[in-house]
């Protein structure tokens, strides 16, 4: 059943929300440790890019942001093996990247981001290493939550002219490298459950289409790369080679255009619910930007009619009642305002920007009527207003969302 909306402002509901989410104090660690400072997707970090974004817009205090920051790195910086794209120097990196209109932090983010370099650069050589051993690939090697794709997007954003981001942008071109003279699966394909992890479910392992774990992130950040500067035989090939093995997993019936979030061998192919992670948003989204860096407007155009199919259907759409940027509303209205602004084709912009008031609408309905039980990013309050946000002013300006693969 689908939630009754009402006429409440956005803009109002989004101040609403960021006053409920002015003090680091009022939100403290939760029982099982999600929102520990240092975390993008359940903490400090996360919480402190809702409020950069809204100060940077002119829509927020720059005092609360500065707060968040604080509270961010309030604890030593995690370097180490468990530092990831979503947690420790690399995540602070990025939150004080994009902070940088506000001023300070230069010596903080310089440290910082050498750090990420540094850490980049060792898994890099363990990347590399595994390629030579022609041994298969792992999802936290690549993928963008834990990965070199995660930090990719960093870097190309942060610092595209930057030695790490070129070689960055080779190694995704060697994960399409055949491994051992197998024509049956891809030399992406993971020997794992979708947890990264063996898994008695999936015993000949599965090909992830998904933006979180999968390939969708790499076709994105490879499209970006040549868009932006890396425009190599290798990165084009990688990414045709990437797309060709997506075509083939492209369905069309009469609910319109989709993709399986992931595959395994002798199953059928399932249409996943409308999330970033593993549904339409991310994936089309990443099916459009090769389109534009591989001047395919066929693709181009299948991308955008499947995320054009998703928002007319109000039954595809009642699949997501959660208003995260993860796994509800507020990762299809991003992904959808993504698409629509970058559209070449006036037509399906038009189109796809005529659907968005009633997904606006309706994610503004559901965080005014938020009792605040999970201010998180990636599945709470702050990405819910961070997604209402860019519809209501129609733009970002922080390119908040370049951690999801979607700017």
């Amino acid at each position: 059943m689908r939630t009754t909306t009402t006429a409440a402002n956005p803009l109002d509901v989004l101040t609403a929300a960021s006053v409920r989410l002015a003090d680091p104090a009022t939100v403290g660690p939760s029982p099982d440790g999600r929102t520990r400072p240092q975390s993008l997707a359940g903490g400090a970090v996360g919480i402190a890019l809702l409020h950069i974004e809204r100060a940077v817009s002119g829509h927020g205090d720059e005092g609360t942001a500065h707060r968040w920051i604080r509270a961010a790195a309030s604890e030593p910086v995690s370097i180490g093996a468990n530092s990831d794209p979503f947690h420790g120097a690399p995540a602070l990196a990025f939150m004080l990247h994009i902070a940088h209109p506000l001023g300070g932090y230069r010596r903080a983010y310089a440290s910082l981001n050498t750090a990420t370099i540094t850490l980049t650069r060792q898994r890099l050589a363990a990347a590399h290493a595994r390629i030579d051993r022609r041994e298969p690939l792992t999802m936290y090697e690549f993928d963008l939550v834990h990965g070199l794709t995660g930090l990719g997007l960093y870097h190309l954003h942060a610092q595209p002219d930057h030695p790490i981001s070129h070689d960055l942008v080779g190694y995704l071109a060697r994960i399409t490298e055949p491994l051992n003279g197998s024509i049956s699966r891809p030399p992406w394909w993971l020997p794992s459950g979708l947890a990264g992890t063996p898994d008695p479910d999936f015993p000949h392992g599965h090909g992830n289409i998904g933006a979180a774990h999968g390939i969708s992130a790499v076709i994105a950040l490879l499209a970006h790369a040549i868009l932006h500067g890396h425009d190599t035989p290798t990165a084009r090939n990688a990414l045709a080679e990437l797309c060709r093995w997506t075509d083939l997993h492209r369905y069309d019936d009469p609910t319109g255009i989709w993709w399986p979030g992931y595959v395994t061998p002798g199953t059928d192919p399932k249409r996943h619910r409308p999330s970033w992670c593993y549904g339409t948003p991310g994936i089309a989204r990443a099916q459009q930007l090769a389109g534009l860096a591989q001047r395919d407007t066929t693709r181009q155009q299948h991308a955008e009619n499947a995320m054009l199919a998703v928002l007319q259907d109000t039954t595809q759409r009642d699949r997501l009642p959660e208003i995260g940027l993860c796994h509800g509303k507020a990762g299809l209205l991003q992904a959808a305002c993504r698409m629509a602004t970058t559209s070449t084709d006036p037509h399906r912009s038009a189109q796809l920007t005529a659907q968005l008031p009633a997904l606006t609408a309706d994610l503004t309905h559901q965080l005014s009527a938020d009792a605040f039980h999970n201010p998180e990013l990636m599945d709470g309050t702050a990405g819910a207003a961070l997604a209402l946000h860019t519809a209501a002013t129609g733009t970002s300006a922080t390119g908040w969302d370049t951690f999801l693969a979607l700017s």
